[in-house]
């Protein structure tokens, strides 16, 4: 169908004049034909996002496993268990849910085509609700280990065990699934979401209404924030409690230079997690609140109605791009996980380090060369001195 027959039908629905089912059934064709030619929806994005987060994950576990046999220490155990949990989970959700959205492609966006029966939509929503809560919950933990590491060390040395960290980790994991659940039982529904390749909890009052559908999407939304207000405020308590700490060990010894340089890595690594927190969770779970507010859904985009967006004023396919962007976004951070968390601090944190202390410290270091050689000048006159003195005597 040409894009003139698509603008006619368009205009003839805008017009007032009841189109018949062949009609409705072009305009539908035109919708998606509209929807496809958009740049953003393209299966690159699925294949890349899948390997790239496959690669990260799995070198993190790699490193994870190495580490954790070689420490002795409970609190590093303690923290790679934390780490290796979340890069697991990471690529688990990368392996349920990315074949999937390649498939669709494959099947030209078509979601009935492999999944008749509706089980597999309902599967791929318990996935997205799993696997990011998860994430957002591991971060949170993490945040909370570390805060209490560094402001509350003796308590921590005696009272954190790695059984805790396990035990810890497991029951935020099967809380997080049986809440994925709740719409398996009929509270709340996953529903496809434009341009029709995944499937995510729905924002917008279905017909007929599903109960708990609200309930269950905002409960979603208000805990993906309260994770992540909890990681930033832990974040921000373990950032100042190490620069106190640093004041206090200020000297010349190694002991003193090597934690200065642990502190300097350690700020820099939770100032990069925290930036990409915000960048990754923030427009989706701000999104998913102001969808819930205005009765929207991404599911909407498939259908022939127009979507106003009550902010912009602009039609639905603006805002149905930047939801898709926004679930991108939050898969991204299942990539970068792995990189802030301990590949970036093994690979790039040592360099940057070394080079910004070799930057600060030049002219230290001109000044020490300068009192040295000074220091040995005046000791060979010392000694000339002293050779010369009995002769004279």
């Amino acid at each position: 169908m040409t894009m003139d027959a698509c603008d006619h039908l368009l205009s003839q629905k805008t017009s007032g004049e009841m189109p018949d089912a062949n009609h409705s059934k072009s305009l539908r064709e035109c919708n998606v034909t509209s929807n496809s030619s958009c740049g953003s929806v393209s299966v690159g994005f699925p294949i890349t996002m899948m390997i790239t987060g496959m690669v990260g994950n799995t070198l993190a576990l790699i490193l994870v496993y190495i580490s954790y046999r070689k420490k002795e220490n409970k609190r590093k155990k303690s923290f790679l268990l934390c780490i290796g949990s979340l890069a697991l989970t990471d690529l688990f959700g990368q392996l349920l849910t990315s074949p999937i959205v390649i498939s669709v492609y494959l099947a030209d966006k078509t979601w009935d085509r492999i999944d008749s029966s509706g089980n597999l939509c309902a599967f791929f929503g318990v996935c997205m609700t799993t696997f990011g809560l998860c994430a957002l919950f591991f971060a949170s933990a993490m945040a909370i280990e570390r805060a209490m590491a560094i402001t509350n060390p003796h308590w921590y040395s005696n009272h954190m065990k790695t059984s805790v960290t396990k035990q810890t980790l497991a029951v935020i994991w099967c809380l997080v699934l049986l809440f994925a659940l709740l719409p398996i039982a009929g509270v709340g529904k996953y529903t496809q979401q434009w341009p029709g390749t995944w499937c995510f909890i729905s924002t917008g009052e279905r017909k007929p209404k599903v109960p708990g559908n609200m309930f269950f999407a905002i409960t979603f939304a208000g805990l993906g924030i309260f994770s992540l207000l909890v990681t930033l405020s832990c974040n921000v308590v373990t950032i100042r409690g190490l620069i106190i700490r640093c004041k206090t060990k200020s000297g010349t010894s190694q002991s003193s230079k090597q934690w200065e340089r642990l502190t300097t890595e350690t700020v820099i690594q939770l100032l990069g997690i925290m930036c990409v927190l915000l960048i990754c969770w923030s427009p989706l779970l701000v999104l998913m609140v102001m969808m819930i507010s205005t009765q929207v859904s991404s599911h909407d985009c498939n259908s022939t109605r127009v979507i106003s967006s009550p902010t912009t004023g602009r039609d639905g396919h603006f805002d149905c791009n930047f939801f898709l962007t926004a679930i991108r976004l939050a898969s991204l951070n299942q990539i970068l996980d792995p990189w802030v968390y301990l590949l970036f601090r093994e690979i790039l944190l040592r360099k940057f380090c070394i080079v910004a202390n070799a930057v600060s410290n030049c002219s230290i270091d001109d000044r020490k060369e300068t009192q040295t050689a000074l220091d040995a000048l005046n000791k060979q006159n010392h000694d000339d001195n002293n050779i010369h003195k009995p002769q004279s005597d």
